[in-house]
């Protein structure tokens, strides 16, 4: 589960307005977790604390926000419409504080950024080191999740930054409809590698060149995640083939290592393929760089306004633009 607020700090319940920043994520909070003991855990506050705020919050509006049903709460409409603003206020409040920071001088802040798993062991190290350098005083916390759940985080106001990626003609692409309302920017691309057992016949071409899918039509295949293994479905089925597939596992080590073992052939990132020293008996070759999957940022409208939320996504796409090249074939 994704912590996305900070949890060691002094509750004070606004008087002179009906609701602020706080009061719509402690609404969202009890939305989400569906009990007002599970939000204020969330949050980082006592559950008693949390019950006068919204007793006082529904005295105030003089409607009810939340109602009991059964052993848990749910929101009334009121209620859903505030969580419902909760990000786009969020995001307002946070751009002018960080506004303000600046005018004070100040360099501060904290991001919530969510990435895709083998950007963890590439890109986000990279990220973090570049961070350190030049912005000391931006503290990022990071968690793993794949493209569709990461928009959601950005969504429910549980991250600052989304990096995902999509691939050419994918159908389930998360940063279409699922993603209205978000600000979603190509960022850079990964190119798709085939992993093939070392000596393979398919390994014999100019350098540089990128495999003819079709010459693989006959062999047995190794699928990933759901959404690579539709994709791989898409990428054969672009060559005229339908691909034969035997195993399926979202772990890139065991891939290579049952490529390795002549078991099958795989597609895979660069990124996937360069997380980790290759293992003995694999060769990676490019395919048409039209193939190649789109990297992206996702982020609330107005996210960039926030001094350390800027200063993120610019380092980040200057860590993606100068990520070195590997060599378009590697063998052990």
């Amino acid at each position: 589960m994704l912590c996305a607020y900070d949890c060691n700090v002094t509750y004070s319940a606004p008087e002179d307005s009906d609701f602020d920043a706080l009061t719509v994520r402690v609404v969202k909070a009890i939305g989400d977790q569906g009990s007002i003991t599970a939000a204020a855990a969330l949050l980082g506050y006592s559950q008693p604390a949390v019950s006068q705020h919204i007793k006082r919050l529904e005295q105030r509006l003089g409607v009810a926000v939340v109602e009991r049903v059964g052993r848990s709460v749910r929101l009334t409409e009121a209620g859903r419409i505030l969580a419902r603003h909760a990000p786009a206020v969020t995001t307002a409040l946070d751009a002018a504080a960080g506004e303000l920071a600046e005018l004070r001088g100040l360099r501060a802040g904290r991001v919530r950024l969510v990435g895709f798993p083998s950007a963890s062991p590439t890109v986000v190290p990279r990220l973090l080191a570049d961070l350190a350098r030049h912005h000391p005083g931006v503290t990022i916390t990071y968690v793993e999740a794949e493209p569709p759940e990461a928009v959601e985080a950005v969504r429910g106001d549980r991250a600052d930054i989304a990096l995902t990626f999509s691939y050419p003609g994918d159908r389930d692409d998360p940063h279409g409809a699922s993603a209205s309302g978000l600000a979603v920017r190509a960022v850079g691309t990964d190119d798709l590698l085939v992993v093939l057992p070392a000596g393979h016949a398919a390994t014999e071409r100019a350098d540089g060149e990128a495999l003819d899918l079709p010459v693989l039509a006959e062999e047995n295949w190794i699928a990933g995640c759901p959404r690579c293994r539709g994709h791989l479905l898409e990428v054969c089925g672009r060559a005229g083939f339908i691909p034969r597939i035997g195993f399926e596992t979202d772990n890139f080590v065991a891939v290579e290592g049952l490529v390795a073992q002549g078991i099958g052939v795989a597609t895979l990132p660069r990124m996937a393929v360069d997380s980790f020293p290759p293992l003995p008996g694999i060769v990676t070759v490019p395919l048409p760089r039209s193939e190649a999957r789109t990297l992206h940022v996702v982020t609330a409208h107005g996210a960039e306004r926030v001094p350390a939320v800027r200063a993120t996504l610019l380092t980040l796409t200057g860590v993606l633009a100068h990520a070195s090249p590997v060599a378009e074939a590697s063998a052990n």
